[in-house]
């Protein structure tokens, strides 16, 4: 079958994705013109009717260069209108059939002023949540509430405790859902409640932050009813309930509170050199694009396999310019004790989440003094004199 010329109304504008690329070079250029045909018209070429399809509407490779052995990078640019009004198109586009081929790796994404004007990112970013903590440089502090099995009544006077010690954020557990020995409703009220009793007694501004991750017809039911049982804010995990999902959530200003994301479900994009998506474009610019409001990730020299480089690209996605999609706060986790402050203060400066959990547990019975003993440490000059 030939088709008949093809002419469609674009604006020219167009945005680019860059691509690690496995492979000789001959293979490289070979998959780069793929990656071009595959996430657009995905048809054969030599098919194509004349006009805008294969002049406008497939992916043109901009720029080639080796980036090490074997290793080759490819900006490739799309024409925005491709891209949709839809996050999960644009996506979709960027890393959809050839996210299951082997030896590609998203690196980041250079999106044009349209796209960027399209989505409205985070509600507040890091310096709306500033302004909600009253905190304007020191580093705040989170905590997750732990471990799975506790009761609701149990749960709430860990909360009331870490809000006792002055820690900003506590949030669930991930694993925390709606569980028999701590129903979802239940432990929501009974934790808020909590965290407001502290607050009333400390003059503290803590806010609790419960797990709203499930099935997508209820995502947005458990917000709202997070909200009316006095929670500061959500956390959600978008590798689960789909990045969309929290755009829409983002984007609700009936709901209007800020959003914590967690990376479960997405380890597989980000855990091999060779494959998937950068730590950058993952774990930065594709949360800010669909609203968190901060990330949560693995620190380095935790149980999990991040290295300090890994990190450090992630906290360069959070703040790299994106018109006026907001910067949003890193959040690592894991590794934290109160023994590495000043490390991590180095590493991380002070427009940073440090979500600590067991270490609390390992600085005494008292976990209030721990806490607070933590709020100390942060709230101290940098370096500490």
């Amino acid at each position: 079958m030939r088709f008949d010329p093809v002419h469609i109304p674009l604006s020219g504008e167009r945005f680019v994705a860059a691509y690690s690329i496995c492979g000789d070079e001959r293979q490289a250029r070979e998959t780069a013109h793929s990656i071009c045909v595959e996430q657009t018209v995905e048809f054969p070429e030599d098919l194509l009717p004349e006009g805008d399809i294969p002049e406008h509407i497939v992916g043109r490779v901009e720029t080639f260069s080796q980036e090490g052995a074997g290793r080759w990078t490819a900006t490739i640019s799309f024409a925005s209108e491709v891209a949709g009004a839809e996050l999960t198109q644009l996506f979709n586009l960027v890393f959809g059939n050839i996210s299951l081929q082997e030896g590609i790796r998203l690196e980041r994404l250079q999106l044009s002023p349209s796209l960027l004007h399209m989505y409205g990112g985070p509600r507040f970013g890091r310096s709306g949540l500033r302004q909600i903590f009253q905190e304007p440089r020191r580093p705040l502090l989170s905590t997750a509430l732990k471990p799975l099995g506790l009761s609701a009544d149990s749960l709430a006077r860990l909360a009331h405790a870490c809000a006792r010690g002055g820690i900003d954020l506590i949030k669930d557990d991930h694993g925390l859902a709606d569980q028999s020995f701590a129903p979802w409703s239940e432990r929501v009220k009974r934790c808020a409640a909590a965290v407001g009793d502290a607050n009333a007694l400390t003059g503290g501004n803590s806010v609790y932050l419960p797990n709203i991750t499930s099935s997508c017809d209820r995502v947005i039911e458990r917000a709202h009813e997070a909200k009316r049982a006095g929670a500061g804010g959500v956390l959600l995990a978008p590798g689960l309930t789909g990045f969309s999902v929290m755009r829409e959530l983002a984007a609700d200003s009936s709901f209007g509170l800020p959003i914590m994301s967690h990376p479960s479900y997405l380890g597989a994009y980000l855990t091999h050199p060779d494959n998937g998506v950068s730590h950058f474009a993952l774990l930065g610019q594709f949360m800010r694009l669909a609203g968190a409001d901060a990330v949560i990730f693995p620190n380095y020299g935790g149980r999990f396999s991040f290295s300090r480089e890994a990190c450090q690209d992630i906290v360069n996605g959070t703040v790299a310019p994106m018109g006026r999609i907001a910067s949003i706060f890193p959040t690592p986790g894991g590794g934290m004790t109160l023994e590495r402050v000043d490390e991590m203060r180095a590493m991380y400066g002070d427009d940073v989440i440090f979500l600590i959990g067991g270490g609390l547990f390992r600085g005494g019975s008292d976990v209030t003094d721990t806490c607070r003993r933590l709020r100390d440490a942060v709230s101290s000059p940098f370096p500490a004199q």
